[in-house]
């Protein structure tokens, strides 16, 4: 979701005008979480691979705390009303009918891609090994995911999880930053993780998933863009500007 070419100063402007009109989660909240986050993915990687000193897997659950984290924290100092907008559930509000069940599509797919890697590629050994530079392509991989996610958080104030126009918000279009290189950033960021976290453990399952959630992940582009050229002011001139939806040079 998308807003327009407004400098530094606007956009910190637009979301100071927002922060009194969103509840904010509380410190006490945001502590929480935070602390549930360092434990969540440590807990489910290295508890499922069976191995405490599996070197990879420490990467990778450092890797997602730390841009989990990162975005979060970013968002209740300096964007509380995107944290709002990205904490509400499936159904809420304005969502397209049909993204209800995609996003919960995509949720799902994540679930198994976290739980079933370690199962795959420590714990049960499916997969054959995978050679050393690939592993390190895969670590590699996941520095890009995390500055195209960050960027897009940063830069975008109306980054919504679910596929509405946020009318209320007054909601625009944005064509500077990272969105001035595809035209969907966060999700060429996830597309990243998602492949690049699988290549780092060396799981075939996790591969598979990856594939089958981007499948899913083109099919919600299409149906987003459908609706922002539709519905939002300036997305068809912004598409025509840049060129590409995902991958560049490619689509």
């Amino acid at each position: 979701m998308f807003s327009d070419n407004l400098t530094a100063e606007e956009h910190r402007g637009f979301r100071r005008g927002h922060r009194g009109k969103t509840k904010e989660l509380s410190r006490a909240k945001l502590i929480l979480s935070s602390v549930i986050t360092i434990i969540f993915f440590p807990a489910i990687i290295l508890l499922g691979s069976g191995d405490w000193r599996w070197l990879e897997g420490w990467i990778l659950s450092l890797w997602l705390d730390a841009m989990v984290l990162s975005t979060t924290i970013y968002l209740y100092i300096y964007d509380p009303a995107l944290l709002a907008e990205r904490t509400k559930l499936p159904g809420s509000d304005n969502q397209k009918e049909w993204d209800k069940y995609v996003l919960l599509a995509i949720y799902l797919l994540a679930l198994m891609w976290l739980v079933l890697m370690p199962l795959d590629a420590r714990r049960f050994g499916w997969s054959p090994e995978f050679p050393a530079w690939l592993r390190i392509l895969g670590g590699v991989s996941l520095l890009p995911a995390w500055y195209l996610i960050y960027r897009a958080t940063v830069e975008n104030t109306f980054m919504s999880t679910l596929v509405r126009i946020q009318s209320e918000r007054k909601q625009r279009v944005i064509s500077s930053g990272v969105y001035g290189f595809v035209r969907h950033p966060l999700y060429l960021g996830c597309t990243l993780m998602m492949f690049g976290g699988p290549l780092l453990l060396g799981s075939i399952c996790g591969l598979a998933i990856a594939l089958i959630a981007l499948v899913v992940l083109f099919g919600r582009i299409a149906g987003e863009e459908k609706m922002l050229v539709n519905e939002l002011a300036g997305y068809a001139d912004y598409k025509a500007r840049v060129r590409y939806r995902l991958i560049p040079l490619v689509w």
